[in-house]
């Protein structure tokens, strides 16, 4: 007995770093005949509780977080407005665009001319049948649309420089945030370039004067990325690496290696929802929703005859109606085919222990993709069969914004499956070995709790 105490005195100065607790231990008495086992020394984690993290965050990276999460939440309100500014044919309305932008027209007179300004531009050559009032509808939406987007840039650069200046950011987010800034004011000038492409297009063509499609699904995609890396930079401030080794440190190596096959199911079902969302976008700049509103075959016909019918054979997946809208009807299907595929093994799997040992804001995140995506998939059949209402092609829109950020959150809250070697995993080789030969094995535990304390 007398040669098990180094290692196991070595082994429980550790704990701090990597978290265990051995409290079977403390208190219990080995028959000199028997060995003690893994289960003796190490406190596993219940099978019936959820981990919980024990790591506390500290005010400052929680006000960075908070801002930048109420940021979240103005970029979602822009988007928003940007899809009813887009369905109520609003986008065109303005025919000039300032840097610091101006106040709208206030007088009759200046409505006047603002109203004679548009009248030179395609939009109303095409249409012809716009009444003052009509126009001063369409304005002012695209007028909000656009205060609302400078307004973004006040709300993340004073408190930006406020949080600098109180030292209250950490130095590794410095290059993050000033990368946020720049996709910010990206966003804006292509707004602007996707705007000129309605102002330069022949009136008299056939179809509905819109922008390019092309430059809309740039637009909207700068906007969902701009959101999506806003959300990951708050939560890695909320869920920083010292909680991500902190709930590594207490599970077992088989339900980590069974947790990175579900990160990674998420990562692409990711990839699978920001491609529906951006196939999204040329439904929308092609008006592909005002066309084959039936469900689930397409006017009589599960594959379209002319989906196909365009030269070169690319532009059909960009330009074609047919072929957008069916694109974004296999994606959509496929994207909730495969989130339900990832459900069904994160509550099954191990027995269903690891959706047990799965901690609280990673189970809601879970729950709340699975529910979500089905959610919008019935949101999308709506908005098609009912030929797309204002209000609730709107709520489609901002719905795929919400099933992305419950993804997101899902992948970030499993961030601690990738730290295989933290913890227990270690620990869990190492007393075997020390069981059988504790003289060779207790000075290597004492390099293990050096190397986490130098960490």
């Amino acid at each position: 007995m007398s040669t098990l105490k180094p290692a196991l005195l070595a082994l429980r100065v550790s704990h701090c770093r990597l978290s265990c607790v051995y409290r079977p231990f403390q208190h219990r008495r080995f028959h000199a005949n028997s060995k003690p086992k893994c289960s003796d020394i190490l406190h596993t984690v219940p099978t019936n509780s959820a981990i919980a993290n024990e790591y506390v965050v500290s005010k400052s990276d929680k006000k960075v977080a908070y801002w930048l999460l109420g940021m979240c939440s103005l970029v979602a309100g822009m988007v928003t407005v940007g899809g009813i500014t887009r369905l109520t044919r609003s986008g065109l309305s303005m025919t000039d665009w300032k840097l610091q932008g101006s106040l709208p027209p206030l007088t009759p007179e200046q409505w006047g001319i603002e109203f004679e300004r548009y009248k030179q531009y395609p939009e109303w050559q095409q249409r012809k049948s716009m009444t003052l009032d009509e126009f001063k509808f369409i304005y002012y939406w695209e007028y909000g649309h656009r205060m609302m987007g400078r307004s973004l840039g006040v709300a993340f650069t004073l408190p930006m420089l406020y949080f600098s200046y109180r030292n209250m950011i950490p130095s590794a987010f410095y290059p993050k945030l000033g990368g946020l800034f720049v996709l910010g004011g990206t966003q804006g000038l292509i707004g602007w370039w996707m705007v000129k492409s309605g102002l330069n297009v022949d009136p008299k063509q056939k179809k509905e004067i819109r922008v390019s499609p092309y430059r809309l699904a740039t637009h909207l995609s700068m906007a969902f990325t701009t959101y999506t890396l806003l959300l990951w930079t708050a939560l890695d401030l909320l869920n920083p690496i010292q909680s991500v080794k902190t709930i590594a440190a207490k599970l077992p190596a088989t339900t980590l290696n069974y947790g990175l096959k579900i990160r990674n199911m998420a990562v692409f079902n990711g990839v699978l929802v920001a491609s529906t969302v951006l196939s999204g976008a040329y439904v929308a700049g092609n008006d592909a929703g005002n066309a084959f509103n039936t469900f689930p075959m397409m006017n009589d016909e599960w594959i379209p005859s002319e989906i196909l019918d365009m030269k070169p054979l690319w532009r059909n997946f960009f330009e074609n109606t047919a072929t957008v809208q069916f694109d974004h009807r296999v994606l959509a299907l496929t994207t909730l085919s495969s989130i339900w595929s990832m459900y069904y093994m994160a509550r099954t799997g191990l027995n269903k222990a690891f959706y047990a040992s799965l901690p609280s804001f990673t189970r809601k995140s879970l729950n709340a993709v699975a529910h979500m995506s089905i959610v919008q998939v019935g949101l999308g059949i709506g908005t098609l069969l009912l030929y797309v209402p204002v209000p609730l092609a709107a709520v489609h829109q901002a719905g795929s914004l919400a099933l992305l950020t419950f993804i997101t959150c899902l992948v970030h809250s499993l961030k601690y499956t990738r730290l295989t070697g933290v913890g227990t995993n270690i620990l869990t080789n190492l007393v075997p070995k020390f069981v059988a030969n504790p003289q060779k094995v207790a000075p290597l535990s004492a390099n293990v709790v050096q190397f986490f304390q130098r960490k």
